[in-house]
């Protein structure tokens, strides 16, 4: 039986058990005490081995250079060790300042373009460390209903939750759409949240100066010092921050002799996706619910919000779409059908389309190798207990990449490439490795039998 963290002497344990015993004091202080102000936590962001874990995490996310265009390979090259000693000097000396901000457009399936914040590597890794000491005393005040950016939560959860909800009865349903929330967060007002748990001041002139940090868009450096709302999107702390300010929300909403609890009106929300569920969701509600928001500084997309019944017509929610079904066995039987979207479908397709347009030349180890992470992580994500019809969607990508490898190979020769013709798809799957969705499908369900 394995020794567990308390009972080892301190001198025997690992900087990382080290960490995760801090974080778990952190923790529990924070859920007996909820009204405790933690003034102390300046000194554990600087130290040394909570630097060392920020950077193996942020390492591990990867991620690309920010203004400075300084990568890992290079710090890796010139020494990891004196990397973190000058930001460690910086912080203790308290001469650290956040460089400006990278700004990059990604596109967005709707054809807009997402903009996202990518500091640099060291201020990512400052973050890091930041949060690794600020995460537990906020998760002691989260709720339930909340499952974005969270340890041990996912989108999964929260996809069996709405489900659960479902099953139940809450069928009326509303979903919300929050306009630009990440760049739309009021400053001051989330530095009182903040601060109704963290009193140390330097930790909160952290927050404050990555929070200001300038924008570098197409060389042009905006913002700074005049900015006084957003967070970036790509900033290793955003997701907390954002959080913080959205469980007020969850807080109204869950609270058990509020008038939303009492209406029985239940909240799913991830990160600033979320969704209303009840047997009844009157006028009212919504109006309590949009004066909170203005409150709070934050605007409602009226074009993607709406209120439907869910055993009407279907709706989708991180990728998934919730639809009430007529069994194929009997038509008076009637169940809840959770599965991919048509938008997360079309998405992986234009995906693998453009991978194989930008990899036209590449030898076919390496092109199966790109298609096999795509793959992979697409059917990890929706491959989830109650998600009825992933083996369709397995089997309409399996067919999918049948006409993809034969029109790629085509390509190749006239008369068809010597490759595909002596081993077709099959083949590309016992000789080369190819992942088949089907066979991954089966493979993934046998083991969460």
């Amino acid at each position: 039986m394995t020794e567990s963290l308390e009972m080892k002497p301190r001198s025997r344990l690992s900087d990382v058990e080290k960490i995760q015993l801090f974080q778990r004091k952190l923790y529990l202080k924070a859920k007996q005490q909820k009204q405790f102000r933690f003034y102390v936590l300046y000194d554990k962001v600087c130290m040394g081995r909570f630097l060392q874990e920020a950077y193996r995490r942020v390492r591990q996310n990867g991620g690309a250079a920010g203004v400075d265009g300084v990568t890992f390979e290079r710090i890796e090259q010139e020494g990891v060790e004196e990397f973190l000693a000058e930001l460690q000097k910086e912080l203790v000396e308290g001469t650290y300042r956040p460089l400006p901000v990278l700004r990059v457009l990604i596109p967005k399936a709707n054809g807009k373009m997402r903009p996202l914040g990518i500091p640099t590597i060291r201020d990512r890794v400052a973050q890091m460390s930041c949060l690794m000491v600020l995460s537990p005393i906020f998760e002691a005040d989260f709720e339930d209903c909340s499952y974005g950016f969270r340890p041990k939560r996912s989108a999964k959860d929260a996809v069996s939750e709405i489900k659960g909800l479902l099953r139940e009865g809450s069928t009326e349903v509303y979903d919300a759409d929050l306009s630009n929330y990440f760049d739309s967060i009021p400053h001051d007002k989330l530095m009182i949240l903040v601060e109704r748990r963290v009193s140390d001041t330097r930790v909160l002139q952290l927050i404050r100066m990555w929070l200001k940090a300038p924008v570098k868009d197409n060389g042009r450096i905006s913002g700074g010092k005049s900015r006084k709302q957003g967070t970036p999107q790509g900033g290793v702390i955003s997701p907390l921050l954002a959080n913080i300010y959205l469980h007020l929300v969850d807080g109204i909403v869950c609270k058990a002799e509020g008038y939303f609890a009492k209406a029985g009106i239940r909240i799913v929300r991830y990160a600033d996706d979320f969704v209303l569920l009840g047997k009844k969701i009157p006028a009212e509600a919504l109006h309590r619910l949009q004066t909170v928001l203005n409150r709070m500084g934050l605007t409602l997309n009226g074009e993607k919000s709406r209120l439907l019944s869910a055993t009407k017509e279907p709706f989708d929610f991180l990728g998934f779409t919730f639809r009430y079904d007529v069994s194929i066995h009997h038509w008076r039987y009637r169940y809840w059908n959770v599965f991919p979207s048509k938008k997360s479908v079309a998405r992986l397709r234009a995906k693998l389309r453009e991978y194989f347009r930008v990899n036209h030349p590449t030898r076919t180890p390496d092109l199966i190798a790109g298609i096999n992470r795509m793959t992979r992580g697409w059917m990890n994500y929706y491959h989830i207990g109650g998600v009825t019809y992933i083996r369709r969607a397995c089997e309409g990508m399996q067919y999918y990449l049948h006409g993809k490898f034969r029109r790629h190979y085509r390509r190749q020769s006239q008369r068809g490439c010597k490759l595909y013709r002596q081993y077709g798809y099959d083949g590309l799957v016992k000789r080369f490795k190819l992942l088949d969705p089907v066979e991954y499908c089966m493979r993934l369900k046998a083991v969460n039998a």
